[in-house]
């Protein structure tokens, strides 16, 4: 009660502060750099009408987080909406062809080969050939180091054969590579700019950004060559301000789409329906699994590791076995979400197994004789004087990850274990994410992120790459094998015992799979048929097919 009495004061001072800022504080608008005046749309600091040939949405901050240019790894978090990859995700989770018809793979798995789509022009009005894809290919290539997230580096040479028909060629098989023509989009050859495309990039996409506003304002409108043909919503203004701001503008009539988080989706507003989008975002919470000590990272430096509490597996499965996950969801989400064991079935390399939770007879049992017991009466195990006790981190200033964290460790007390929840930065989390529990964000189409969590090899060395510190010879093994399948259906067996065993290790906590939530203006249709499943996102992913929206 204490929590959600939290919750609904919490939304009450956001409402009354967003209020006060449209008030007292006039809207403010900026040049864009061309010569033309700014349009004005809804900003954090007040809201004005919207323009009249289009809609204005919130979608999150992260479509203005960083660079539009796919070069550098643009729109991480869902597909972009101006420069079309080689292949692209329909809604049952399987590839189809976008800058490519078909495609083939040798029978070693080095050798890629995709047949080009014809007759497609950049939004600059230039022709779609086969050049414009190796020279998309062969720049992040050379520039591996500005895209993290287009993994080339098993990459050893990709050619023309013919206008329409392009090459590629590996050092070694790397099954994930399939994934990566699906996440790169391709750059015309002849027009590419490092520096314009970072706000205004040129591409086969189904739109075209006419005007950039850097955390104001981003404006596309349809691109009426398009080879599927131009989007029926012209103009698409997104607009950047914080979440109650956005709100607020949504119940003023000031935005046709707003991200909202899942305890406001109770909330009615006038002429908006209430959207739930199903998401492969994972929350999950990190256990570590050595004993406290000091290892060396590959700096040579000192870095404090481990945790005495969750390095004992017997506590690790209770929380697994023993925390009531709707219930969880009930209290921090409003009850928005799927309970979660592991990834979700809607990703073809994702293990399908499952367990009951809520055990808290057989969870108790497991920790009394694991010697963990309660013997001084405060309703907190201990064992060998160590209190079976640890911190969780809800990073940044993410309110819905501290809830979460809130109502897990609410949880977690009836079993005799003592969370402590705290907030810190980003920057912080670096140094406290391999001894203490985090609240983790994580879900995308490639199965490389199970090599982020399991790989023993990458503990230390990568930025939020094994944090648990987790190693086990038979997963390593499998995600080797997993990389290096000359076969889609050997690489998902792989995938799929990497998962099989490393969970029955419990080195991470699956809590939740959360489902993204937007008010929709009701003279809108979103083409739910033809969304994907968002990845981990913030927002961003429901633009995935904004191509197909409509006027009801």
């Amino acid at each position: 009660m204490i929590l959600r009495r939290r919750i609904l004061m919490k939304k009450k001072l956001a409402l009354v502060l967003s209020i006060l800022l449209m008030l007292l504080v006039t809207a403010c608008s900026s040049g864009t750099g061309a010569g033309k005046p700014a349009e004005t749309t809804p900003s954090q600091e007040g809201a004005v009408p919207p323009p009249a040939d289009g809609i204005v949405a919130y979608v999150g901050g992260t479509i203005f987080d960083s660079s539009l240019d796919p070069i550098k790894g643009a729109m991480s978090y869902g597909y972009s909406f101006t420069n079309c990859a080689l292949l692209r995700m329909n809604p049952d989770s399987e590839y189809e062809g976008d800058m490519a018809t078909k495609w083939s793979i040798s029978e070693d798995s080095l050798v890629y080969t995709y047949k080009l789509r014809e007759n497609v022009k950049f939004s600059d009005g230039s022709d779609f050939t086969a050049d414009d894809v190796v020279f998309t290919y062969t720049t992040v290539k050379e520039n591996q180091a500005h895209n993290e997230n287009v993994d080339l580096t098993k990459l050893a040479s990709v050619k023309a054969l013919n206008d329409y028909t392009v090459e590629f060629t590996l050092s070694e098989p790397y099954s994930p590579f399939l994934d990566a023509t699906a996440c790169l989009g391709i750059v015309p050859s002849d027009s590419y700019d490092s520096k314009k495309f970072d706000q205004y990039p040129i591409g086969t996409g189904a739109w075209i950004v006419t005007q950039y506003d850097a955390n104001q304002q981003i404006i596309v409108k349809a691109n009426e060559n398009y080879y599927e043909g131009a989007p029926a919503i012209k103009k698409v203004t997104f607009v950047s301000m914080n979440s109650e701001a956005a709100f607020s503008n949504a119940k003023s009539g000031q935005l046709d789409i707003v991200m909202i988080g899942p305890n406001y989706t109770s909330e009615k507003v006038a002429h908006m329906m209430t959207e739930r989008f199903a998401t492969m975002d994972i929350r999950m919470i990190n256990l570590p699994v050595l004993k406290e000590q000091t290892m060396k990272n590959p700096d040579g430096k000192d870095i404090k590791v481990g945790n005495n509490v969750t390095s004992d597996i017997n506590v690790r499965k209770a929380l697994a076995i023993g925390i009531d996950r709707q219930t969880i969801i009930n209290h921090a989400f409003n009850g928005v979400g799927k309970p979660a064991v592991s990834f979700t079935a809607n990703l073809q390399w994702a293990s399908t197994d499952t367990y009951a939770d809520n055990r808290k007879v057989e969870a108790s049992a497991l920790l009394q004789d694991a010697g963990w017991v309660d013997t001084d009466g405060d309703g907190i195990r201990e064992k060998n004087g160590l209190k079976c006790e640890f911190d969780v981190y809800a990073p940044g200033s993410d309110n819905d990850r501290f809830l979460l964290a809130n109502a897990v460790a609410e949880d977690a007390l009836k079993l005799g274990v003592k969370i402590n929840v705290k907030t810190a930065s980003w920057d912080e989390v670096a140094n406290l994410q391999s001894t203490s529990g985090i609240v983790w964000g994580w879900g995308q189409y490639s199965p490389t992120v199970l090599n982020s969590l399991f790989n023993s090899q990458l503990f230390l060395k990568g930025a939020y790459d094994n944090v648990s510190g987790y190693a086990n010879p038979q997963v390593d093994a499998d995600i080797q094998k997993a990389f290096t399948s000359t076969t889609h259906d050997g690489a998902v067996a792989a995938w799929k015992a990497v998962q099989a065993t490393a969970n029955q290790d419990y080195p991470y906590l699956y809590i939740v799979n959360i489902e993204h939530c937007y008010l929709v203006k009701d003279s809108l249709d979103l083409s739910l048929d033809t969304q994907i499943a968002h990845p981990h996102g913030h927002g961003s992913p429901i633009i995935c097919n904004m191509k197909d929206w409509n006027y009801k």
